[in-house]
């Protein structure tokens, strides 16, 4: 079957999608300390770099909403990937070529941002649309890539500093610049089917009326919050647990984070059939309750690490299973429910680990006492479950 009718290449390029997305969000903070002494960057402005990437995927979240289904799919899913291309491999070009080497990073940040924001609105509905069976296993195991690609990322990073040197950081993000570039190309041959048929989709006024949507887009809030709470505070676990350095307190705590939360993705994909997904996002949200209470209460470090590798299993189906759900529930939302839901699940991100520094910065207890205060969005998700479960009915 030729490539441009053969469905398994398109989900074979968001697989490669989340892996660029994961590329996008991981590998430069592994650079800012080289920032910052190479380029005399102070920590403020090095901070504000986070900032605008998530920014940016923000403001994108909201304009693919009124635009994507009118632009198209392919189209944008290329462009996402010639943007990522160009942030990555600017990179190691604008902070040489401009007067400024600060407004270079920022440039190229703002680069692959759009390609970021456009790849977590775009690739979901995408594998949604096409024609396979097993849709909440198929939804699960592509957003496991974006796990898989965080640790190849980092450990790749890694090795790389290791054998060739942190000087020539430029050559691996013109390495890395390759994998969305080759994806571009990809995207652009393979068959895209339209999540609705045209003219059937919700208006952006008939979701936000909805109270089915309000209450999927809770579910994701709490995803995001839930995952990110935790995971900003996996090293420093990794640290006190395991008495290593914080380099290798970073590799360990967000790595073992990420390894778990991706196993959590592959075995619901594996075992779909067999599990209902309201009842086990029900019981990994029991699990991650579980996991924060122990990285707070645990007298003895390694069972404070403990509780932070489970919770990376524990939330590992909610972001993907939140997207099934509303394709279940709600299978006229289109691309401008899906693209709402991206945004109301990085809102999460950003929530999440404002709450528990928020609450540590008032508290005696520290970290320990704000991851605490994160139990809140596991606790909300369960609720929220138990009302889709027992009251709604598709729109």
């Amino acid at each position: 079957m030729s490539i441009k009718n053969n469905y398994t290449h398109t989900i074979r390029a968001s697989y490669v999608g989340y892996i660029t997305q994961a590329i996008i969000n991981n590998f430069a903070p592994l650079l800012f300390l080289t920032f910052q002494s190479s380029y005399k960057i102070p920590i403020e402005q090095i901070t504000l770099l986070v900032t605008i990437n998530f920014g940016v995927q923000l403001l994108v979240d909201c304009l693919a909403a009124r635009f994507a289904d009118t632009i198209g799919y392919k189209p944008l899913a290329v462009t996402a990937h010639v943007c990522a291309a160009i942030g990555l491999a600017g990179l190691g070009v604008f902070p040489e070529i401009l007067p400024n080497p600060y407004t270079g990073l920022l440039v190229s940040i703002i680069f692959y941002a759009i390609g970021g924001g456009l790849i977590e609105v775009l690739i979901s509905p995408i594998v949604e649309a096409c024609p396979t069976e097993k849709k909440s296993a198929n939804m699960s195991l592509l957003h496991s890539f974006y796990c898989w690609g965080h640790v190849f990322v980092v450990v790749g990073s890694t090795l790389f500093f290791v054998i060739f040197g942190i000087s020539n950081w430029k050559f691996l993000a013109f390495l890395w610049a390759v994998v969305p570039l080759l994806n571009a190309f990809y995207f652009s041959q393979v068959p895209i089917a339209a999540l609705t048929e045209k003219g059937e989709s919700m208006s952006i006024k008939n979701l936000v009326s909805s109270k089915l949507f309000w209450l999927l887009m809770i579910l994701m809030i709490c995803s995001g919050a839930s995952e990110q709470a935790m995971i900003q505070w996996a090293s420093v676990f990794a640290e006190a647990g395991l008495n290593v350095s914080k380099t290798v307190g970073d590799l360990t705590g967000p790595l073992m984070f990420a390894v778990l939360m991706g196993t959590s993705r592959v075995f619901y994909s594996k075992f779909s059939e067999k599990i209902k997904l309201e009842k086990f996002m029900i019981a990994s949200g029991c699990l991650c309750i579980f996991s924060y209470l122990l990285a707070s209460f645990s007298p003895y470090p390694v069972l404070a690490l403990i509780g932070c590798a489970l919770c990376g299993l524990s939330v590992g189906i909610m972001w993907p299973g939140t997207f099934s759900l509303a394709a279940e529930k709600c299978p006229k939302g289109g691309t401008a429910m899906f693209a709402l839901l991206a945004l109301g699940g990085d809102l999460g991100c950003s929530g999440g680990p404002t709450l528990v520094g928020i609450a540590a910065s008032m508290s005696e207890g520290g970290i320990k006492s704000g991851i605490v205060a994160g139990v809140v969005f596991p606790v909300l998700l369960i609720f929220g479950l138990s009302l889709l479960s027992g009251r709604c009915k598709k729109v």
